[in-house]
């Protein structure tokens, strides 16, 4: 069963593979920073000024940032993989197999995937640690004394979090095709359910207003505490935005009428599978989200006090940012090229029904327009909600500045990603004659 799902599926898997290689990669960059600090031969007073300017604290928080994402994001993938196999797991039920049956083999297919990956992923980020390190005492932010270290621990904690997260997340999108009868989970599998999850919305109604509540409480607070707390209202948002996706999703579907008859089937369409787009949903908002809260942070800072931020600090937030917003940025194109490679069938039929490829290459574009539009507005809302409170805190306004020109950037970058996952594989899987597809 396993070697015919991979065989049967290779994009399917391939794009959580390398999610869970960059997961790798990220979890033992923090773990050898983390070392290289502590094990650096400082003096009392190099060390202190280390610890004073909380660089010191660098490799922990990338440790702990690293493992949050990878739960977040490397779980959303393997869920998404695992989901769009509804139908073959529904074919297993129908000659026998038993519910614990299925899991195991769910739980095996994650473990195949997930241990090659991360082999792949510790070397990429003992390079990326150390190119990082280098960065760090060339731009004079370290002392020359700190040297690359790797961690005691990095093998097995990389091991535990990449194929920890991916058992998670197959063996959470087995449960329903699992238990469900024979019969049942082949009409699910045909006709995927559109009604909002009993658990899920609520839960994630509950996330989002309690940042949101969280937020308006730290702007009566000090300026370190809304800084230290910031975190944690970012945590609520970005798991209840994940959570809500495919609500979010089916609201912003009707937009895409606006766009004729083409945008009639994309938004039913997008309606019909929200549930697996909601997956790349996940680390979009995460990567918009943390890219505006750190690039808008600096440029308000720098519009309301004049005073330009140095060039070592800045290299030193966005070389961090950039490292998780790159690690969910790939995740998210992964996740949508196996939601699209999933529907070369549905692609197929629309051509037999007399779509042209134009028209139906068309139809994939207004769906990427309408999760471009939802993780944007998603993003904006959860950097939103972190960032208030901090510039209320620290300086005393309001309102946060961007330039034009980085916003329009930012909504191009996001675009760009989501047409290079959804159209491009589209316009590949559009190249086959569609009577091959469907037979």
């Amino acid at each position: 069963m396993i070697r015919q799902a991979l065989r049967r599926n290779p994009w399917a898997f391939l794009g959580p593979a390398a999610t869970q290689a960059l997961a790798a990669a990220l979890v033992t960059t923090g773990l050898c920073l983390l070392a290289s600090f502590d094990g650096a031969p400082l003096d009392p007073a190099q060390r202190a000024a280390l610890t004073d300017s909380g660089i010191a604290d660098l490799g922990l928080i990338f440790v702990v940032s690293s493992i949050y994402l990878s739960l977040l994001i490397v779980g959303v993938t393997m869920g998404t993989a695992i989901a769009d196999q509804a139908q073959d797991l529904a074919l297993v039920r129908t000659i026998g197999a038993t519910p614990a049956r299925v899991r195991r083999t769910i739980a095996a297919q994650a473990a195949l995937i997930a241990v090659p990956a991360t082999v792949a992923g510790i070397p990429l980020g003992l390079l990326a640690g150390y190119t990082w390190l280098s960065g760090l005492t060339g731009h004079g932010v370290v002392p020359a004394e700190v040297s690359f270290r790797m961690h005691g621990g990095t093998v097995p904690i990389a091991f535990a979090v990449t194929v920890g997260t991916s058992l998670l997340g197959a063996l959470i999108a087995a449960i329903r095709p699992s238990r469900l009868r024979p019969a049942v989970a082949l009409t699910e599998a045909a006709v995927p359910r559109r009604r909002a999850g009993l658990v899920r919305t609520p839960v994630g109604l509950l996330l989002v207003a309690g940042g949101i509540a969280l937020a308006v409480l730290l702007t009566r607070a000090d300026a370190d505490t809304a800084d230290q707390a910031g975190f944690f209202v970012m945590l609520a948002m970005c798991v209840g935005v994940g959570l809500l996706g495919p609500l979010l999703l089916r609201v912003a579907a009707p937009f895409a009428r606006l766009f004729g008859s083409t945008g009639k089937l994309a938004a039913d369409a997008v309606n019909a599978r929200a549930r697996s787009l909601s997956g790349a949903l996940v680390p979009l908002t995460l990567a918009v989200g943390f890219a505006a809260f750190t690039i808008v942070l600096g440029t308000t800072t720098e519009h309301v006090t004049g005073v330009a931020t140095p060039a070592a600090d800045r290299w030193l937030q966005y070389a961090g940012t950039g490292a998780y917003t790159t690690f969910a940025a790939i995740a998210a194109v992964n996740t949508l090229v196996t939601v699209i490679q999933a529907r070369r069938h549905d692609l197929a039929v629309i051509r037999l029904a007399g779509g042209t490829r134009g028209r139906t290459l068309a139809v994939v574009i207004c769906e990427a327009l309408v999760v471009t539009a939802t993780a944007l507005v998603a993003g904006a809302v959860v950097a939103t909600t972190t960032l208030l409170p901090l510039l209320h805190t620290a300086l005393g306004t309001w309102r946060p500045w961007l330039p034009v020109s980085w916003l329009l950037g930012g909504i191009a970058i996001t675009a760009a990603l989501v047409l290079a996952g959804m159209v491009l594989p589209a316009a590949a899987s559009l190249r086959r004659a569609p009577i091959e597809v469907v037979g």
